[in-house]
């Protein structure tokens, strides 16, 4: 396929998310894609993914992703992003907060077929937990 299959196929990904349609997931993952950061209990496949954005979007009902910076080459697309939302909902196992969280993340996207077949990435996690006060912020220092 071609490169401007796989950002299409990408930009499809990231409307899923952010509109909460998830199922148009399945449109763009292999059945066996590997994501070599899941979630804790994400399973292979667009069914990992649709039960890890459908537990995160409960949390963060307006969530949203605004890619920052974008590369790609023919088979692969990463990008920066920065993801903002408001805590509405239980974050697995912890309460609604109300608080507003912004934080960054960056993924590489390895496509075939114009389909999602492996998935590397990285959020700043510490940072949601910090900015919704379920764990502490650093004051600096040794």
């Amino acid at each position: 396929m071609s490169k401007e299959a796989n950002l299409q196929a990408q930009v499809k990904f990231g409307e899923a998310v952010v509109s909460g349609h998830l199922e148009g997931i399945r449109d763009v993952v292999a059945a066996d894609c590997v994501d070599h950061d899941p979630a804790q209990g994400q399973v292979p496949g667009p069914e990992g993914f649709i039960f890890f954005f459908g537990q995160f979007r409960a949390a963060f009902p307006d969530l949203n992703l605004a890619v920052e910076h974008l590369v790609q080459d023919d088979d692969n697309i990463a990008f920066a992003y920065t993801i903002t939302g408001t805590h509405k909902g239980d974050l697995f196992g912890i309460p609604p907060t109300g608080k507003k969280i912004k934080v960054r993340g960056m993924q590489i996207s390895r496509f075939e077929g114009g389909k999602l077949v492996e998935r590397w990435g990285s959020s700043d996690q510490l940072g949601i937990l910090q900015q919704i006060g379920a764990v502490p912020r650093s004051r600096g220092g040794a």
